[in-house]
């Protein structure tokens, strides 16, 4: 093995360790057109409504009350390896995973990110975790009314065999401000049907990125989409793009960044829209709590 590739091997290390919560929160990655938007970028009013009932599971270490308002400290995605030419680099990276909204006090995320009471306790939810102008890169606060606990996890699931995933959790007060997601509740999405997934990709503040489709369907409980997303999209709600109905939750998918010798540094990885593994869905349908409205706290 040469200088080069060991070189490479290691930064590849190095970011796995850093991005990743567990084996099991497989990478993402750019399918043909990097279609990834901040919000102030985001010209459908549907999706910035969308965007409103989701959230970021920030550790509280990374989070300082001052007065009203809580700061979020994160080191730039440029800090953590990646290469100056890459989309973002100059934003923070603060979020572990995704969440959204399905109660008043209920959020779904995936269950590789919250997999105990251990890490219900240890993270925080967090709306509003998203850029309003070009100018809030690398400072960033938020409300504190915007900032949740998780109170319990209600139900989380992480079946190797059958690759479901899924996490659902009480919050410690009901939300304000913001309504639960409509989501689908029998049925399934067809091939071709256009998705919009709002979250945080490498744990950047909010990122909307439209322009994907449904690629398989075959399997009962997850489905595979060319969705840009990254580690950090974990736990992200998955939406039909045109009618914002919920249909399952970002899980898994093809790596995220390999090494570019030239920068000597790490680059998202791009595949055409029908290329490379496919960004894996769990199915929302598969949440047996939620159809349960007693549930709904």
């Amino acid at each position: 093995m040469n200088y080069r590739t060991k070189l490479g091997m290691m930064f590849a290390l190095l970011l796995v360790a850093t991005m990743t919560v567990n084996v099991m929160a497989m990478d993402k990655v750019i399918y043909g057109d990097d279609d990834r938007l901040d919000l102030y970028q985001t010209t459908n009013t549907l999706h910035l409504e969308l965007a409103k009932s989701t959230a970021a599971m920030i550790d509280a270490s990374s989070l300082t009350k001052k007065d009203d308002s809580y700061e979020i400290q994160g080191e730039t995605l440029k800090s953590r390896g990646i290469c100056a030419s890459a989309l973002f680099a100059e934003q923070i990276t603060a979020a572990m995973c995704s969440g959204f909204l399905v109660g008043r006090n209920l959020l779904v995320t995936a269950g590789h990110c919250i997999r105990s009471q251990s890490d219900c306790d240890k993270y925080r939810w967090v709306f509003d975790y998203g850029l309003n102008s070009a100018d809030e890169v690398a400072n960033f606060s938020v409300p504190a009314s915007s900032v949740y606990k998780c109170k319990r996890v209600v139900k989380t699931t992480l079946d190797r065999g059958t690759m479901d995933d899924f996490a659902v959790v009480e919050l410690d007060r009901e939300v304000e401000g913001r309504e639960p997601l409509a989501y689908r509740k029998d049925g399934q999405v067809e091939v071709g049907e256009p998705l919009v997934v709002i979250g945080h990709p490498t744990g950047l503040p909010t990122k909307v990125a439209a322009g994907a489709a449904v690629r398989n369907n075959s399997n009962k409980y997850y489905l595979v989409a060319n969705l840009d997303t990254f580690g950090g999209n974990s736990g992200s709600a998955v939406f039909n793009s045109e009618t914002g109905l919920v249909e399952g939750i970002l899980v898994r998918g093809e790596t995220d960044y390999v090494y570019d010798y030239d920068q000597g540094c790490q680059v998202p990885k791009v595949c055409t829209n029908s290329g490379c593994r496919g960004e894996d869905v769990t199915r929302i349908t598969n949440i047996k709590e939620l159809l349960d409205e007693a549930v709904n706290l």
